[in-house]
Parts: structure tokens; sequence; C-alpha cells
């Protein structure tokens, strides 16, 4: 068997082509695009490249983007009044506050300063009950969880009553891509077993798994026997485990692997993610659906 590689890279460009659309038809209605700020403080480089990789996408959808860069040793308080005055402006539909903090700002304090009908992020604990209770309640789904969910659908694999098993219980993404799958609707109604460190016996949770979502953060923690054949296998895992030479440019990179054997694994499942290029291009992607519909909420009220 040769697995389907389902690579987030090409999902990516069908969405991005789709929300150019949506952007274009907001501006004909409502006379402005949606707008979205980012607020980056310090210079980890993690982050800046996220950041950057998040403009430029923004740009590319004719966004109002607003970048604010500040420096490590900025107050609490002024990090609460910058977000204050975003929650009031009527031309911002998103705001996200790049993570990590420096130590002395309170990261449970900022994210509860997001007006959640503006947490594009998905994390303010008002998102994550609307997620809980599902539905019509869901306005922000978590980017990397929705994205995987979208992959999984748009690969055409059958989520209804399947046996999902997700590796992982974080906030990020254990516990929300579990919490979705198992909803009534698209995507969903799938069995769901989370598992984790504590698990034992972790193989036998894999074989029995038709999708198997894997975000442990160990490089190459899925051997080819603990998955069933043709399951549909996401592996979120980034790992950097060396460098590497970019061919093109001749500039050192980071050496990527994900928490699967991305080799031995793709003779055995149907569907397979790839490390780089799978479930990686498609958060920031969710990220940008979520703020036009954070538009389309506040411009557009649902009956």
């Amino acid at each position: 068997m040769s697995a389907k590689i389902i690579r987030g890279t090409e999902i990516r460009e069908e969405i991005l082509e789709e929300l150019a659309r949506e952007v274009e038809n907001l501006k004909k209605r409502h006379g402005r695009p949606p707008g979205l700020v980012t607020i980056l403080i310090g210079e980890n480089p993690a982050s800046v490249s996220y950041v950057k990789n998040k403009i430029r996408t923004a740009k590319r959808l004719g966004f109002k983007e607003v970048q604010e860069n500040l420096t490590t040793t900025v107050a609490e308080k002024d990090l609460l009044d910058m977000i204050r005055r975003y929650n009031e402006d009527d031309t911002i539909d998103g705001i996200l506050v790049q993570l990590p903090l420096p130590g002395h700002i309170d990261e449970n304090r900022v994210l509860m300063a997001i007006d959640p009908d503006k947490d594009v992020d998905g994390f303010h604990p008002v998102n994550v009950g609307r997620l809980v209770i599902g539905g019509d309640a869901v306005k922000f789904p978590p980017c990397t969880p929705a994205g995987i969910v979208e992959m999984i659908i748009r690969a055409g694999v059958e989520t209804r009553g399947a046996e999902v098993v997700v590796i992982g219980r974080s906030n990020i993404v254990g516990k929300p891509v579990a919490c979705m799958m198992m909803q009534k609707g698209r995507g969903g109604n799938a069995t769901v077993t989370v598992v984790h460190t504590g698990t034992k016996d972790l193989a036998s949770h894999c074989l029995r798994a038709d999708i198997l979502i894997v975000a442990a953060g160990v490089p190459d923690l899925i051997k080819a026997e603990w998955i069933k054949p043709g399951a549909c296998v996401i592996d979120v895992g980034v790992n950097r485990v060396g460098l590497m030479t970019d061919p093109k440019t001749g500039e050192e990179k980071a050496l990527l692997r994900g928490d699967v054997d991305f080799e031995a694994a793709s003779h055995v499942a149907g569907f397979l993610t790839p490390v780089p290029g799978g479930v990686g291009p498609m958060t920031i992607t969710m990220l940008m659906k979520n703020t036009l519909a954070s538009m389309k909420y506040r411009t557009e009220p649902r009956k």
C-alpha cells in the first residue's frame, strides 16, 4: 500500500483563493476589509517567523493588517491598554497576541483581556466553552485543530462513525481537536479516544484508529506496526532534530521530523501528512478564516 499524501500547502492555496473572493464581496457590501492586529513582544525567532508569514498572508488576501512590535520590557498594563484599544476599534475584527510572553506578564490575564468576539485564535475561555457546546455556538475553533479537521474533510476521509485516536492532550491541539471530531456535523460524528504519556499500551490504541492524530512532540514516535492498514494519519509534530543546508540558497535551516516515521508509515497508511508541508501551513490559513468570519459575525449578525 502507498499512502495518499495530504499536503497542507495545496489545501492552503484552495482555501486562500476562496477567502480572497469572500474578502472582495465583504468590501463591496461594507466598504472595508477584515481587520487583524498582531501584537509581538520581543524577537523570539519562531514567533517572528510566524508573524511574518501571517502578515504576508493577510496582505495577500487584502486584509487591513496591523502589526504591533513591543520590547520585552513592556509593562503588562501598557499591553492590556493596547488590547483594550483594539477591542473598541470597529475596523479590527481579530486580535492575536503572539505567545510566549515575557515572564513578568501574566499570560492568562492577557488572553482574558481580549474581547472573545475578536479572539480569532480561539483561546479565550468563552470560545473554549463555545467549542465544547458545539453547533451554532462555535465562533472561532483553535486554528491548528480547525486546520486538521479541514484537511481530513478535503482529503475525502469519512469521519462519521470512525474510530479516532488523538495522541496528546494539550489545550492547543489535543483537547480541542478531540472535541471537534466528536461533535455532530461536518467533520465530526466520530468516536474519539485521547491517549497521552500516561496511557498503557499506546500501540494497541493506535491500531484501532481509522484516523490517527499525533501531537506528542516526540520524533518518530509512531511506527508502521502501530498503524491500522489504510488509516488516515495526521502528523502534527514539528521536531527540530538538527540542521540542513538549503540547496537553493546555501543557508542552514532546521531539519524537521514529525511524530510519525513517515517513510515506514507511507507503506501502511491510506492517507498521511508530511512534515514539513502538512498541518503547519493550515494554522495561519484558519486564522485568516476566523478573522473573516469575525467580520461577518459583527457586520452581518446571524438571525
